[in-house]
């Protein structure tokens, strides 16, 4: 059995509407190339220009940016992955969740994960980021989710560089494992596909990576660099630098 995944290539700014707009133009394009299933990047709602911005515009689960996300999947009759939106986390003030949620082409929510490893990083002269600051991390692992493509693993980005999760997944059944990501363009190049790669080897798993690109303000620029990498490490897809869509077959007889 085969069927396609799609990466979507963003560069969001902190304009909910615009991001919406990118968004279902790269889902409607993957969509009519036959993707049966389209993967978005961490931050697909939006990146602040700072931590209170990033804050005012949290929204619980079930708000108007994954309403709109439901209705894109149920208009193109096709499953997304939203890699990570920005959820009003309850009874605790001051910060959000970072959750990566699937929904299927019927529009509804299947399985939600919350980032459990936070990003912080301070690289004197190039990028400071503090997630913890802001993000309350994720406690529970899901079992992976059945998907048209096959058994599917969930992660967000920074969750790349431990391998633990990822063997843990696949122990649990899962054939692909997805990555979406806003990474830095420093550690971009320095570790990027090097690490999609690792995750895919050493777990004989199709491994699916979205990504932000680019500049979203004055402080943040992601890597891009969008990705699929199938079971023996080898780079099947990819996205460039610019916004776009790239797409593999993910093939379970090859895998199995």
């Amino acid at each position: 059995m085969s069927a396609w995944a799609a990466v979507v290539q963003m560069t969001v700014t902190s304009d909910l509407d615009h991001n919406l707009g990118q968004a279902a133009k790269l889902v409607r394009l993957a969509r009519a190339r036959g993707a049966e299933m389209v993967f978005l990047p961490e931050a697909c709602d939006y990146i602040g220009e700072n931590r209170e911005q990033t804050l005012a515009l949290a929204q619980p689960l079930g708000g108007q940016t994954v309403q709109e996300y439901q209705r894109m999947a149920v208009t193109n009759s096709v499953w997304l992955s939203l890699g990570g939106v920005h959820t009003v986390t309850e009874g605790e003030e001051g910060k959000t969740g970072n959750t990566h949620i699937i929904v299927n082409s019927e529009g509804r929510i299947v399985e939600t994960y919350n980032k459990t490893h936070l990003f912080d990083v301070n690289i004197p002269g190039s990028v400071s980021l503090s997630e913890s600051t802001y993000v309350t991390p994720g406690s529970i692992l899901p079992p992976p989710v059945p998907t048209p493509l096959g058994k599917l693993g969930l992660g967000i980005c920074y969750d790349l560089r431990f391998p633990e999760h990822s063997l843990a997944l696949a122990r649990a059944g899962a054939e692909l494992l997805t990555f979406p990501s806003a990474f830095t363009v420093t550690t971009g190049q320095a570790h990027w596909e090097s690490l999609l790669r690792a995750r895919a080897i050493e777990t004989q798993c199709y491994v699916v990576a979205a990504a932000q690109t680019g500049k979203h303000n004055a402080k943040r620029s992601s890597y891009g660099h969008s990705m699929i990498v199938d079971p023996w490490g080898v780079v099947v897809a990819q996205c460039g630098e610019a916004e776009g869509v790239a797409m593999a077959s993910i093939d379970l007889e090859y895998l199995h």
